[in-house]
């Protein structure tokens, strides 16, 4: 496969554009508080009914998010086998973002009442996003050089967070002014955003999936191709002995994520809940976070060149610890703000140079890059049940 090619690279950074919408307006911005909104009782109460167990809302939404990162760990290994070894990782790819769009289509039709069924689509649509970063991640280190890994990771955050920019201030715009669209106030302009993330992730996901090379890899399908990815996950951690560096990071990794991850999912829930804040002012800290986001990510892909990887996490590392203890001493919307800036400057930049420094750590020599990537995104996914279960 042909590597540094800029219309596979572009392509590859589309895909970023096209699902951080999810990220965005899902799992951030407007879905939580529309979840907020339609599950709350008309006395004020939080507590819901879900199959007849009752909880508070915002406890069953953090369990679903457990649930559907610990569901995609399992069944992860499953399937990277069947793509690294039937040639079929962009089919994979595919079939996991239009089951995460969809899913998202079908959060227009969750109303509160049916609560079993908006949880559903929410679970499904989590599966389906965080299901396709393991095939698309592990593309990166076939599509590139691993002298450029930093830089293309970082640019692949960074079209995300343009993209997701440009169509949550489109929502924005939707649902503060509803009568711009010929629309009543109320829940509808809130559901038809979850309809406008669907379109907008399936529809730009095309230019990737037109563009991404495949390898010309076909095998029948067998007993084995089905057992190969728990093999190979076994393989991976086997080899690990002999990587103590790619151990190191990946014990670590755990750790910091299930905080980075936690906080991001968690925070908007936080700011309802804890600091009464309104619907304006949390979208508004969402639009700091990912504007700086933008500067952020190519910032400590910079010092990462200066300094090294090491050097570069660390120091975030150290910020997102003092993020986490400042916001114990939070109390009003203007320190909330400030705390939403330092978040944006190291929220993109963790998190590509995270995926970028496993892609140097992994044997170049290895040709089935999905059961490596498999591992990381295993990891990845029971850090965030780990993190969310927590909370």
């Amino acid at each position: 496969m042909e590597r540094n090619n800029k219309k596979v690279i572009n392509a590859w950074c589309m895909y970023d554009w096209a699902n951080s919408v999810y990220s965005l307006t899902i799992t951030t911005a407007v879905f939580p508080i529309y979840y907020e909104e339609v599950t709350k009782g008309l006395d004020g109460s939080g507590i819901v009914s879900f199959f007849g167990w009752e909880l508070p809302n915002t406890v069953l939404y953090s369990y679903a998010l457990s649930f559907s990162f610990l569901f995609t760990a399992l069944i992860l290994p499953l399937l990277t086998g069947m793509a690294d070894y039937g040639g079929r990782k962009k089919m994979f790819l595919k079939i996991f973002a239009y089951a995460g769009s969809l899913a998202c289509l079908g959060l227009y039709f969750f109303e509160g009442a049916n609560i079993e069924y908006g949880i559903l689509m929410a679970v499904l649509a989590s599966i389906g996003y965080s299901g396709s970063l393991v095939f698309y991640n592990a593309f990166l280190p076939e599509i590139t050089t691993s002298d450029r890994y930093d830089k293309i990771s970082a640019r692949g955050y960074s079209y995300g967070y343009i993209g997701s920019v440009l169509l949550l201030i489109f929502n924005l715009v939707m649902i503060q002014m509803p009568e711009l669209f010929g629309l009543e106030p109320g829940s509808l302009p809130a559901k038809i955003s979850f309809v406008t993330v669907g379109i907008w992730w399936a529809g730009f996901a095309q230019f990737t999936f037109k563009n991404l090379p495949e390898r010309n890899v076909r095998k029948e399908m067998s007993s084995d191709l089905l057992t190969k990815g728990y093999k190979e996950i076994k393989k991976v951690y086997l080899s690990l002995k002999e990587l103590p560096t790619l151990k190191r990071y990946l014990v670590a990794f755990f750790f910091y994520n299930a905080g980075v991850q936690s906080v991001m999912y968690l925070a908007t829930l936080f700011g309802t809940n804890e600091l009464d804040m309104d619907t304006g002012a949390l979208i508004l800290t969402v639009l700091i976070i990912q504007l700086v986001g933008i500067a952020g990510s190519y910032l400590f892909a910079y010092v990462s060149k200066l300094r090294g990887n090491k050097s570069s996490l660390l120091i975030m590392i150290v910020i997102w610890i003092g993020i986490c203890v400042a916001a114990y001493f939070v109390g009003t919307q203007n320190q909330f703000y400030a705390l939403a800036f330092v978040v944006g400057m190291v929220m993109g930049g963790i998190q590509a140079l995270s995926r970028a420094t496993y892609s140097k750590l992994i044997p170049k020599d290895t040709e089935d890059t999905a059961s490596y990537f498999s591992f990381f995104d295993v990891t990845f996914n029971v850090s965030i049940v780990f993190g969310t279960f927590a909370y």
